[in-house]
């Protein structure tokens, strides 16, 4: 039965798997059942100094690496929901229990209006939404916001990627604000029990982490961690060490 669908799929919209091509799903059931289950910490080498424990679902490569440049980069907003549930799941095994706030890591005004969604947030809402059904209490709030200047990031080193965006992100007052009225209308916990968790789709050098990192904890807002649904792995060759796709 899934067979006839996905070649009706096919037939009629053109889909295909981002991660094996099979006409179909924008995700078949065989790279679904593949993806990777069992968070795990995924430090950068070399790590930022003072950086939260990261999390990761797995490596940023295959079809893991498909489905993040399929939902950010070509809009396939079905992949959502998926990527969504694995974030929840590294959110859950950085803070095993209590009460998070969920910050996702901000991207540039003039990048979301390219891709027409912002879709860290939108992985960070789906996350929220899966962890809340297992009965946690969360709270999301797009705190962080980008200054004037920031590059972007692909192509640059690690040192690049660091003095790029020193000093780079901040916490608007009026994002403060639209918190603590979140807040006393939700009823939920205070601020202060909340455990504060930084969320992005991948981890490369752990740059954007820490910068987010500082600008949360410089508005009184300690992270307890970082989650990500991969985490880019990095090779050492004769010449340094490099990113892996």
């Amino acid at each position: 039965m899934t067979t006839l669908v996905d070649a009706a799929r096919d037939l009629l919209l053109g889909g295909r798997c981002c991660g094996c091509d099979r006409p179909g799903r924008v995700l078949c059931s065989g790279c679904r059942a593949s993806l990777p289950h069992e968070p795990r910490p995924a430090w950068p080498r070399p790590t930022p100094p003072g950086l939260a424990e990261p999390w990761a679902l797995g490596d940023y490569a295959g079809t893991l690496r498909a489905m993040v440049l399929g939902h950010k980069e070509h809009r396939q907003l079905a992949l959502g929901g998926v990527l969504g549930e694995l974030l929840g799941r590294a959110v859950a095994a950085a803070v095993p229990g209590g009460a998070v706030l969920l910050v996702p890591a901000p991207s540039r005004p003039a990048v979301v209006r390219q891709r027409g969604h912002d879709a860290t947030a939108a992985l960070v809402e789906a996350a929220a939404r899966r962890l809340s059904r297992s009965g946690r209490d969360v709270v999301t709030a797009r705190l962080l916001a980008t200054r004037v200047g920031v590059l972007d990031q692909a192509g640059l080193d690690a040192g690049q990627r660091a003095a790029n965006l020193h000093h780079s992100l901040w916490v608007p007052s009026e994002r403060l604000r639209r918190l603590s009225r979140t807040l006393d209308r939700r009823g939920a916990v205070a601020a202060t029990r909340l455990r504060v968790v930084l969320c992005d789709d991948v981890i490369t050098t752990g740059a954007t982490a820490r910068e987010g990192q500082r600008a949360l904890e410089a508005v009184g807002l300690p992270v307890a961690a970082v989650a990500v649904v991969a985490a880019t792995r990095r090779r050492v060759t004769d010449r340094g060490v490099s990113l892996s796709p």
